[in-house]
């Protein structure tokens, strides 16, 4: 008698929740006990309508080619007063720059410039840096010049399964405003920060800074 669907339920949850990274469909077919993959993801699609049900915080995303549990948008704010530094954030410089990598990959570094018209080196060694961007191979070309393409995590911060649901280009610049918005308020509180305490009251601690590209 095989295991009953309740308890195979049980099983991808637990898998899912204690993978490290999104676990794909065909690995947890392999784990749990008289599931295919086409069982798996009903089992998710049965999950997801559970937490649903009972109004649960978390649900289950299919991103980089696998399923991770991630807390809802709606508590995105409360979330970031837990954490120490800031969310990631892309300056516009960064954002423009992997966009290029994203849609021209595998690119190198002087068709990406060729794009934007500056030089993008720092811009890129933080990209590698944040494993946004990755090293892919070299052009076989005079030089030998390397060629960039994104990551998985690049597909797990954009809450993307694949690069084939990658936004038109047109969407771009809505992400681009946003970049735009997220380096203002990081002015902001930085000049905040640096404002002279009242007299008689302690100076403040500045609010510690996320990584920010050069």
């Amino acid at each position: 008698m095989g295991m009953e669907r309740s308890e195979q339920r049980r099983v991808v949850e637990a898998l899912v929740l204690a993978a490290p990274e999104p676990i794909s469909p065909a690995r947890l077919a392999e784990i749990v006990p008289d599931a295919s993959t086409a069982v798996v993801r009903e089992l998710v699609q049965e999950l997801n309508a559970g937490y649903e049900e009972h109004d649960h915080a978390f649900e289950i995303w299919e991103v980089a080619g696998g399923y991770q549990i991630r807390t809802r948008a709606e508590f995105s704010g409360y979330l970031q007063q837990l954490q120490k530094q800031r969310p990631l954030r892309l300056s516009r410089a960064a954002l423009e720059t992997l966009a290029i990598v994203a849609y021209k990959q595998p690119a190198t570094r002087a068709e990406i410039e060729q794009v934007r018209g500056v030089d993008v080196g720092a811009v890129v060694k933080s990209l590698l840096d944040r494993q946004l961007v990755r090293i892919v191979g070299q052009r076989e070309v005079p030089g030998r010049p390397l060629i960039y393409g994104t990551t998985r995590r690049f597909l797990e911060v954009f809450g993307l399964d694949s690069l084939k649901e990658l936004p038109a280009l047109r969407d771009l610049e809505a992400l681009l405003a946003e970049a735009q918005a997220a380096e203002a308020e990081a002015e902001a509180d930085a000049e905040s920060a640096e404002a002279e305490p009242s007299e008689g009251e302690p100076p403040a601690e500045a609010a510690p800074s996320g990584v920010e590209t050069t």
